[in-house]
Formats: structure tokens, sequence, C-alpha cells
């Protein structure tokens, strides 16, 4: 079945969509078109059928869930995507995937360990007596201390993640300042 007034979407204006065409959709759009005609739940003869159908995205591609399966932390899960849990975490919701849903809880718990180790490191050393002694590097938000290996392993990680880190590290400065407060009285 062709589509009329969507060629647009496939770079053909002038076309109708035809069956059978893959395209790469933002998920809101997909979303809509895929529910659009979809028979409703209660339908036992599925009457009505969707003009179109949704598939995992290529951040959630076979290869990526093998590497994940292989070693987490060598996944570079900002390179597959920004927001790689937030878009893993819809798709859960829209596809019944329970492999994908073990491999992915499994990632969050492995990486999340070593999210909250390098921030317990970041920043400290030189910079961080630097901050105690009342000198600069007054602990701004992206400004963390972290350099060489550390910077590499903050540019793998998916915004949830270095929100993890941001608040780990913040966590574990303020109970540093907290401590070296109590140590003067």
């Amino acid at each position: 079945m062709e589509l009329p007034l969507l060629g647009h979407l496939d770079n053909s204006p002038s076309r109708p969509l035809r069956a059978g065409t893959k395209l790469a959709l933002p998920l809101w759009l997909a979303e809509m078109l895929a529910l659009a005609n979809a028979a409703p739940p209660d339908d036992p003869a599925g009457a009505a059928r969707s003009f179109a159908g949704l598939n995992l995205p290529a951040a959630l591609s076979d290869e990526v869930v093998q590497a994940l399966k292989a070693d987490p932390r060598s996944v570079a899960l900002r390179d597959r995507s920004a927001h790689f849990y937030s878009l893993a975490a819809r798709m859960l919701d829209l596809f019944e995937e329970r492999e994908l849903g073990a491999v992915l809880r499994r990632t969050f718990v492995l990486r999340a360990g070593d999210v909250a180790l390098h921030a317990r490191k970041a920043g400290g050393g030189a910079a961080a007596r630097e901050r105690e002694d009342g000198g600069g590097g007054g602990g701004g938000g992206s400004n963390l201390g972290v350099g060489g290996a550390g910077e590499e392993f903050l540019r793998g990680l998916d915004e949830w993640e270095r929100g993890l880190f941001r608040k780990a590290h913040d966590g574990t400065r303020a109970g540093k300042e907290y401590l070296n407060s109590i140590k003067k009285y």
C-alpha cells in the first residue's frame, strides 16, 4: 500500500511513500505513525492494521547488545546516543525484550560502580589541595579537575551517567569538606 503525501519522509516529496520503505525517524514521530491505525487491544480480529512498524534503533542494535554483554565498560554509550538509557527505557516500554532489559540492567550496575569510583577520584591531588587552601578551582560544575584517562572516561558517558558522576563527585567533595571542618575544632 502506498501512502500519499508522505513521500517527503523518503526524500521524494512528489511521490507517495512506498510500502516496505525503511526510514530513520525521530522516536516521537515513529511512535505516532506506528500507533496511528493500530488495532485496539480489544479487537480480536485486528481489523485495523498500522501502516508503520517500529524497529529497535541503531543505538540498541545486536552489535551494541553483544558488546554490552561482553564488557559494558568498553562501550562508549554516548557515541550510541547522548541519552542512551532514556532511549533504552522507552524502547523497553514499547517492545517486550526481556534479554535486552537484563543486559541493560547489568550494564547500568557495572557502569554505575565505575562512575562512582571515578567521581571519588576526580579532582584529587593538587586540584583538591588548591581548593582546600582557598586557591582557584571553586568547584564549578564541569571543571572537576579530571584529566587524561578521566576525560576519556567522561566522554563515553551518556547524560544520565554524567549526572550521576556530578552528584557523586559533589557528594564526595562535600563529605571531605565536612570532615575537614570537624578536624579544625
